[in-house]
This record gives C-alpha cells, structure tokens and sequence, in this order.
C-alpha cells in the first residue's frame, strides 16, 4: 500500500485533498502530519507559491513517505497582487480567518465592485523519497464581495464570489466547489500525471 503524507495539519484542507487523492486508487493510504508524529512547524520562506508548497512535501518525503502539500493564496488585482504568498498570515501574529477577511474588507474599503476582481491560485506538489517530484497548479477566477456570504469553506471563501459558480465559496457546497476551485484543479491534474510517475519509481 502506497502512504501518501498530506503535508498539512488543516482538517478542512485535508478533507478536501483526501477526495481526490483517494480517487485514484483503493490501493492508498493518506496520513497528515499529525498521523506521524512530525510536530515541528514547517518554515515556509519561500517567495512563491511553487517553493513553499514544495518547501511542505519535502518534509513527509524525507521521512520515506510519498509528500503531498499545496501552497495557495488569494490575489486581489486592486491590492498589487496582495495577499498572495502571505494569504494566511496576512493579518499578522495571531492571525485567523476572521482577521484575514476583516482586514480585506477595510483594504478594499473604497475600491468599486467592478475593480475587485481576484483570484485564487495553487500549487500542488508531490515529492518522492528519492528526490524527485512534481508540480501541478490551478487558478480560480472570481472577485470580492462587501460582506461575508456563507459559512462554508475556509480561508477567504466567504468573500470570494465564483464567476463560474455564480456564488461564493462560502455558499457553495463541498462538491460544487470541487467542480471549479483552484485546489480542485491542480488535484486533478496531479491524479492524471501521478500514475506514471508511480511507474517510474516502481521501476527504480
């Protein structure tokens, strides 16, 4: 049985990562980080979405697991591209969800609805023991609501209004947003490739 390490401690994250992980074969065992004892905070200094999350996967992968982890943020064309990278510390010491969205909203306070247009992005990284490993990213086109709508989701969900949805992520429920989401994109893409990459290390 392959032992996939989803390099995360976010349950929701986690769940969402777990459906398709676990769609591409029965023969698959997906642990978190708390399910191997690895306590330690993960430093992501990376500059890119593409580091960080390969800065995650190669912590599982160096304890002989196959390492998967994404990297994601939100980039709000208004903001320069902010929060970005920094999408989940954005608020500073302390930060949380709440304190995310709270500050986005006074950041956009005075910017007109059709300037708030945003997107979220991913980057999906699978890393083997033996050091290689390989990216998948995905994009989600949307824009800033005024106020919070929906309890679903995480992050900045409940702010993020879907142009292809025709709702926010918070609203949207779990298979609607596996449908269009960034995160979803980049899985799937990485369920495509990941069968001959196990070829490759099964030959090894």
């Amino acid at each position: 049985m392959l032992k996939f390490v989803l390099a995360s401690r976010n349950r929701k994250k986690i769940r969402e990562l777990e459906t398709f992980l676990s769609a591409i074969s029965s023969d698959i065992q997906i642990l978190s980080l708390d399910d191997i004892g690895y306590t330690d905070e993960i430093v992501e200094d990376g500059a890119t979405f593409a580091e960080n999350s390969l800065i995650k996967a190669r912590v599982p992968a160096s304890l002989g697991y196959i390492g998967v982890a994404d990297d994601s943020g939100l980039e709000v064309d208004a903001l320069g591209g902010a929060p970005g990278v920094y999408s989940a510390r954005w608020s500073g010491e302390g930060a949380t969800d709440e304190k995310n969205n709270a500050k986005l909203l006074d950041e956009l306070r005075d910017v007109p609805a059709d300037k708030r247009t945003a997107r979220f992005k991913t980057v999906v990284t699978c890393a083997f023991p033996d050091g290689e490993y390989f990216q998948c990213d995905g994009v989600c086109e949307g824009t800033i609501l005024t106020v919070p709508d929906g309890d679903g989701g995480f992050g900045y969900d409940p702010l993020f209004w879907s142009t292809e949805l025709g709702r926010s992520f918070g609203a949207a429920s779990a298979d609607e947003k596996n449908q269009v989401s960034h995160r979803a994109r980049a899985m799937r893409r990485l369920a495509e490739l990941l069968p001959q990459y196990l070829d490759k290390q099964s030959a090894r």
